[in-house]
This record gives structure tokens, sequence and C-alpha cells, in this order.
């Protein structure tokens, strides 16, 4: 049934979202079914690979990179990398995506000790923004068409509304029911969004709020499910079923569409952590083969956290000395293992097979 919703007038009238049982509909607990299996075999997947912080420190970069340039802040992989331990030198585009991996951080930091809450929303806004941010409280604020400019939807105003939305929201993050963690996700992301709580980051925000979310119900030890991609490749149909649920209150073809998106990149997901840990090991004896001391379980660890590696990054992770360092680094870009290029007065040594494995669009089951 239609709403009584206009898009030009400010939707002060979002309900709160509906209760399980309106939500959960056969062809939803279907799909999460699905869903459930492949983010459990993702989590599989992660626990099991030697160095967690591998998936940690690079694979957060992607979504960063891809929920980025929904927002049309567009960067590569290996400026991101270059970049990494060194914004100072890097374009604002660069810098503003980097900011998406500090507010994972902070956010995760902020629920784990506080619990998932709108306060976590404000903490992870400002780290994306770089700026304290707050809750609206001025008026105006419209959605529009990019090509039309036509108005889509006009966000609730006035800062007291806003809160009591954002209230509700937090309300059904922990809402005592039975609700399946896949299922509250897709319908809390769309009431963030719905809120629209913020002057802008509100996207990448809600995005880093759905990960947050799974982390705390305990479905994945690491953040490394990330929608981004997911979402650019159906772009026009994740607005267009958001705008959905508001004028018609299609709650069940949102929540199908981003169970579908769980499924397909958490798939995806565990395949490309598979290769990582495939790819590890290789690199491990082939190290070993080129020079002694080269598969050292700490330079292998640095070389693929930071695939783009320092020589003063090796030397005070390694405990040994820049000569040494320099040393093991140099036989292995001489064995095709990694590639040194000039930065400037310093050197770098690029992990190119592992960077080339990370930004792969898919990989084959």
């Amino acid at each position: 049934m239609p709403r009584r919703w206009d898009p030009n007038t400010p939707f002060n009238a979002l309900p709160p979202p509906p209760p399980a049982d309106l939500l959960e509909t056969r062809r939803v607990l279907k799909a999460a079914i699905g869903a459930n299996a492949a983010v459990a075999k993702l989590n599989q997947a992660a626990k099991s690979i030697p160095n967690s912080t591998v998936l940690i420190n690079t694979i957060p970069m992607l979504e960063a990179q891809a929920s980025s340039e929904i927002e049309n802040i567009v960067t590569t992989t290996d400026d991101l990398f270059r970049f990494l331990d060194d914004e100072s030198s890097a374009d604002s585009a660069v810098r503003e995506t980097l900011r998406y991996r500090t507010a994972l951080r902070v956010g995760s930091e902020h629920a784990r000790e506080r619990g998932l809450t709108a306060a976590t929303a404000t903490v992870v806004c400002s780290a994306v923004k770089g700026r304290d941010m707050r809750v609206r409280d001025l008026p105006g604020t419209r959605l529009a068409n990019p090509v039309t400019m036509a108005v889509t939807y006009s966000p609730p105003e006035g800062r007291d509304t806003i809160l009591d939305k954002l209230r509700s929201w937090e309300e059904f993050l922990h809402r005592a029911d039975e609700l399946d963690v896949l299922v509250r996700m897709a319908v809390a992301h769309y009431q963030f969004e719905a809120i629209h709580p913020f002057s802008d980051g509100n996207g990448r925000t809600g995005r880093i709020l759905n990960i947050l979310l799974l982390q705390e119900a305990e479905l994945l030890h690491a953040p490394i499910l990330y929608l981004s991609k997911y979402i650019i490749s159906t772009k026009d149909e994740y607005y267009r079923r958001l705008l959905a649920v508001t004028s018609h209150g299609e709650w069940e073809e949102w929540i199908l569409y981003m169970l579908r998106g769980v499924e397909a990149t958490a798939r995806s997901a565990a395949r490309k952590v598979e290769a990582i840990s495939d790819l590890q090991r290789d690199f491990a004896l082939q190290a070993r083969a080129v020079t002694r001391g080269g598969a050292d379980s700490e330079l292998q660890s640095v070389l693929f956290e930071q695939p783009y590696c320092r020589i003063g990054i090796v030397s005070q992770r390694c405990g040994v000395s820049r000569p040494t360092a320099t040393s093991r680094l140099t036989a292995l870009a001489k064995a095709g293992l990694l590639q040194d290029v000039k930065a400037g007065r310093d050197r770098l040594f690029i992990n190119r097979q592992f960077l080339d494995l990370l930004v792969r669009r898919e990989l084959a089951d």
C-alpha cells in the first residue's frame, strides 16, 4: 500500500521498523539460510589464516575504496597502499578514503567498549569526515536524482525529531526478539539511511555500521565482509529498493536484495581469503630458498600487512639493522617476489602478487 509520503516534504513520520513476524517472510527466511551459511564459511576461512592482521589491514582498504567510490571519491588501490603510512604526501581523495579505515577502527573500538549505539554512528561519521559531526539541526536537506536533479527524498528535520528516530533505530538494533541478524542488518541499514542524521557522510557511516553489527552479533570475528562492491554494481537497484520501502513499505524486496548481496559478497570474500592463505604459504617457500632469514615470519607479516613496504618498517618490525633489512628485501626483489621501486630518496618494495590478488574482481569457485 502506498504511504502518505511526499518526496519534497521532510519524512518526520518515518515509522519504526515492523515486528519480526512481518519482516521474516518465507522468501526472506529461505534467502537468509544461504546468506548465513556463506558468512559462516567466510568466518571460518578468516579464523584459519595464520595472521589475521593481514586481512584486517588490507581487505578494509578495498572497502574504503569502493565505499568512497559510491560517493564519487575515486582513488586507486595502489595509491591507497602507497600512502598507507605517509598520508601527508597523498592527494585529498586518497586522504579522505584512508579516513574510512580510521572510521572503521574507532567505530569498532567504540562498539566493543560501549555497545553499538547512535553515539557510535557519530564517532564513525566524525572520523569519516575528519571533523566533529553532529546531528543535523538545519532544515532544507533534500536528496536528488544525480541526473535529473529531481528531489527523490526529504529526510526528517528537527534535531529532536532526528534524535528520537535514532533512539528508535538503536532500540531496534538491540530488540529482544529472534530476528535473524542479517535481516536485522538490512532493516537497520534502511532505517539509518532514511533518518540521514548527518549533513554528510551518512552512506559511508551506514556501511561501516553494517559490519559493526555483524561483529557485535559475533557472526564475524574480523571486519572482512563489505557490501560496497555489490552496491556499486547494483547502484540503481540499491536506491530503487530503498525508496520503495519509503514510498510503499516494500520491506521484503529490500531485505532479499541485501541478503543476495551478503551471500554473493561472503562467498567471494571466502575465496579471496583462501587464496591469500595459499599465496602466503607459497611466498614463504620461495623466500626460504632465496635467502637465509628471508622467510622470517615477522618479515612475511610485514610484507602482507603492508604491500607497499619501506626498509625502515622492516628494520623496526623485525628488530634488525637497516643494512640487514635492505639485504633481505633486495634479495626477495631480485628473485621476483617483490618489486623494487624508487620513491624520492626512499625505496618501496611492493608485494605485487598480493596486490594483484586483492584487486582481482572475482575468484573462481
